[in-house]
């Protein structure tokens, strides 16, 4: 159980949720979140909705309601980011909410560790709270600390879930939040490396739990991997060296001959480079030769613990 120093930081933690057309799943997520205690201000913004109850700012959970004139996917929690009222910044989906010590447990480790820009917990799936696999794969993450960061409270980490993650706002509003052109499927990965490379630790912390209930009311699967698989060049253009974003750009193109994802991926990746170049900030080296490390394989037909873009389970601000 928390200690007494760890439940006073729950009144630190904001909780930002972006939705899109899913009001029941919103509801429900409000009701869990109105449970802690204390309540969290929770900021809601409204992802360019077609239907939205317009009574949301009446829920004694909801502490402000942003209602964006289009979709902006992943970077629509920036707009809750800049309004909350706390040090520290929860996300949340519309169909996930936090566990009752989790946002202390956030706290206290953000409090003690003020080189700490972001903790991701562990997230729990459906009414069977099964772990997601990503659980394994950040507790399991090599990385180091980084230079200057110190002892940190769990494992260092590369990539995190949403909807399992607090942030330190003043980091992550100086690193610009989500990034507008990654939609909505391993926009984290770009956060995480835009953190590490203005000097915020990230580490894993099992102790932080966040329950996942995905909605049915998603994009095809096929849809999803496309998303993921144009976010991963993406990235490359944004952030990597240019051999490695040239290849993993070859990479889509010879599958878009025969495969649809990689077509569907290559075409957003196509309308989204100018875009890319213009923003693009190659990561500091040591930063790189910490993705690399991830990248190595770990034997034969093996991965590295924590790859560097990770496949979000389903939901989220735009799906």
């Amino acid at each position: 159980m928390a200690g007494s120093g760890r439940a006073a930081g729950t009144d630190r933690v904001s909780v930002v949720i972006a939705t899109r057309d899913r009001p029941r799943e919103l509801v429900r997520t409000l009701a869990r979140l109105g449970r802690l205690r204390p309540v969290p201000p929770v900021i809601v913004v409204d992802n360019a909705s077609r239907s939205l109850d317009r009574g949301l700012h009446r829920h004694p959970a909801v502490y402000e309601v942003v209602r964006l004139s289009r979709n902006l996917g992943a970077a629509a929690r920036t707009a809750g980011v800049e309004l909350a009222p706390t040090r520290y910044v929860a996300f949340s989906d519309d169909d996930s909410w936090w566990a009752p010590a989790a946002l202390a447990e956030a706290a206290y480790a953000l409090d003690r560790h003020p080189t700490l820009g972001l903790v991701t917990g562990q997230t729990l799936v459906g009414p069977a709270c099964h772990p997601d696999p990503v659980n394994a794969a950040l507790a399991a993450s090599p990385l180091p600390p980084g230079r200057g960061a110190g002892p940190l409270p769990g494992p260092s980490v590369l990539g995190c879930l949403a909807c399992a993650t607090v942030v330190r706002r003043e980091a992550y509003l100086a690193v610009g939040g989500f990034s507008a052109l990654m939609s909505v499927g391993g926009e984290e990965e770009l956060l995480c490396y835009d953190l590490a490379a203005a000097g915020w630790a990230r580490c894993y912390l099992a102790e932080v739990v966040a329950h996942h209930h995905p909605s049915p009311r998603r994009a095809p699967p096929w849809r999803r991997e496309a998303v993921q698989r144009r976010n991963r060049a993406l990235v490359g253009w944004l952030r990597r060296p240019l051999p490695v974003a040239a290849a993993q750009t070859a990479a889509l193109a010879r599958d878009a001959a025969t495969d649809r994802v990689a077509r569907a991926a290559l075409a957003g990746l196509a309308r989204r480079l100018p875009a890319a170049l213009a923003a693009r900030r190659p990561l500091p080296a040591e930063v790189e030769a910490q993705v690399r490390m991830l990248e190595r394989p770990t034997g034969p037909g093996g991965s590295a613990a924590l790859g560097p873009a990770m496949d979000r389970p389903g939901g989220g601000p735009a799906s």
